[in-house]
């Protein structure tokens, strides 16, 4: 007869799966509260106590960690030496086990979790019953996830026992489960204890949707995500329209990220990573009005989220406008049944909390990776300082800290124009100051914005040829980072110019 360990805390599928290998003639030893479970069906197991000959004690912490146990399941079967071995030691084969291992990722996921309660999540004995049997998978069926059963179960009335290659692409699978298993409590604990820069990262992923291609149809492509938090494209839940591509992923996540900087209603379209229109307002209608009047043309299959919930009205406004996706935290039922009558357009909801946002970023460079910490550098924290003699009005300050917090977002070198509560020019990853500046105030001159304008620099003018353009084409204020050796020089040409320029200390670069 042969024998199989389950254990198991994740217990879906649990029973039928046990009740057919019951069937096909298997043994069943098994632990706990899975256990208590197959008892309780009907299922016949046979206790661990009784194989190891040696009590679960610890409060459990240790019941699988012995020979006759790890013998049974790395033991090779046509090896003489390992056969002897185990006969002399009343130690029988184990021919599959099936573990799936306590809730760490889980656990560590509430929001009241304490060391203790994290430490006690952490499993041992299943990793190491995992592992032992994806080693020796030669003999050994290994299975870690409950969507493998009916494979498996599938083979073995078909056949007797799983193919070869399945027990591989099993074994695989565990190694590959047991390393994001350590990868997150390796993450966690390093968190904890404060490691700022520890001598290895481990970063663990799972697979959420393949995609149809790349960033281009010759590119293959798939969508993995994370640690569940706010303001997350990998975690917003899709309502309506086709399946997302791998350049919507992408401007979906630039646009939750530019809207993360506001509180007040606010409206924020992208394209290509770039914001394309932005509208701030009083309710989610009037930012929408100001997003899209910033830039008709350019948020044309643009991806546009809202930080307040689309309610009808929104709705009707926005529909005439063909958009790629709306992302919102809510839509009225009147107002998503008005939208789905657009057979492709995705409409998707996210969650607009903060908490468990992550810290770093990570960015891959041929044969290495970068991380850092994220720009979470908000408006709020300014220590900002007029230089100027003319002294910016409440109105153009208010513009001002609009235009900085999206040229954050902007791809350096950036410049952002921002008048009425909306960004009205944009010049985007230049190789000088000027062009940029150059892109985003003929922008604002050709939809008609020629007066009263605020302009934002995400690092300081090393010359004063910005602000001599910038005079020209309406702009009354001014804000940067400042700290170049010649401010004086931008500060001397903005008081000859009439214009206000206020400095905040803190530079935006964005790669």
């Amino acid at each position: 007869m042969k024998r199989v360990i389950i254990s198991v805390s994740d217990k879906t599928g649990l029973l039928p799966f046990a009740a057919g290998l019951i069937e096909c003639g298997y043994e069943i030893i098994s632990t706990g509260g899975t256990k208590k479970a197959l008892d309780s069906a009907g299922i016949a197991t046979i206790g661990i106590s009784d194989i190891t000959g040696f009590p679960e004690i610890m409060d459990g912490r240790v019941k699988t960690l012995h020979p006759k146990v790890h013998g049974g399941l790395l033991a090779i079967r046509d090896n003489a030496k390992h056969q002897e071995e185990m006969k002399q030691n009343a130690i029988d084969p184990i021919d599959m086990v099936v573990v799936n291992l306590y809730p760490f990722k889980e656990t560590i996921a509430k929001p009241d979790v304490t060391w203790e309660d994290a430490i006690e999540n952490i499993d041992i004995g299943g990793p190491t019953m995992l592992r032992s049997a994806a080693k020796n998978h030669q003999f050994v069926t290994v299975v870690c996830d409950h969507r493998d059963y009916s494979k498996v179960l599938e083979e073995i009335r078909d056949n007797g026992c799983t193919s070869l290659e399945t027990r591989r692409k099993l074994a695989a699978k565990v190694f590959r489960h047991t390393a994001a298993y350590d990868a997150c409590i390796s993450g966690y604990l390093t968190g904890k204890v404060g490691e700022e820069e520890p001598e290895s990262i481990t970063l663990s992923f799972d697979r959420k949707q393949s995609l149809r291609y790349g960033e281009n149809p010759h590119q293959e492509a798939t969508f993995y995500s994370g640690n569940k938090q706010g303001y997350s494209i990998a975690w917003a839940e899709q309502l309506h329209g086709k399946e997302l591509s791998y350049n919507n992923i992408q401007d979906a996540d630039a646009t939750l990220q530019i809207l993360r900087e506001f509180d007040c209603p606010a409206m924020v379209a992208v394209k290509h990573k770039n914001p394309c229109g932005v509208g701030l307002g009083s309710n989610a209608l009037e930012a929408w009005q100001r997003a899209y009047e910033a830039d008709p043309v350019s948020i044309f299959g643009g991806i546009v989220a809202s930080n307040r919930e689309i309610d009808l009205a929104t709705a009707e406004a926005m529909k005439p406008v063909f958009l790629e996706i709306i992302l919102a935290p809510s839509f009225t039922p009147e107002a998503l049944e008005h939208l789905s009558t657009k057979k492709n357009i995705r409409l998707m909801t996210f969650d607009l909390s903060n908490e468990n946002a992550d810290d770093h970023m990570f960015i891959s460079v041929t044969g290495g990776m970068l991380t850092q910490t994220i720009d979470r550098y908000s408006t709020d924290n300014y220590e900002l300082k007029v230089v100027t003699e003319k002294q910016p009005t409440e109105d153009e300050m208010r513009n001002l800290l609009m235009a900085m917090k999206i040229c954050k977002h902007v791809r350096s070198n950036a410049i952002t124009v921002a008048t009425d509560n909306k960004i009205v020019g944009i010049g985007a990853g230049q190789m000088n100051r000027v062009g940029a500046a150059h892109i985003a105030l003929e922008e604002a001159k050709a939809k008609g914005f020629t007066s009263g304008l605020s302009l934002a620099s995400d690092a300081f003018f090393p010359f004063d040829d910005v602000v001599k353009m910038a005079a020209q084409y309406g702009v009354t204020a001014i804000i940067q980072p400042g700290g170049s050796v010649r401010d004086e020089d931008s500060i001397k040409a903005c008081n000859n110019l009439g214009i206000a320029m206020v400095f905040t200390g803190v530079r935006h670069f964005k790669h």
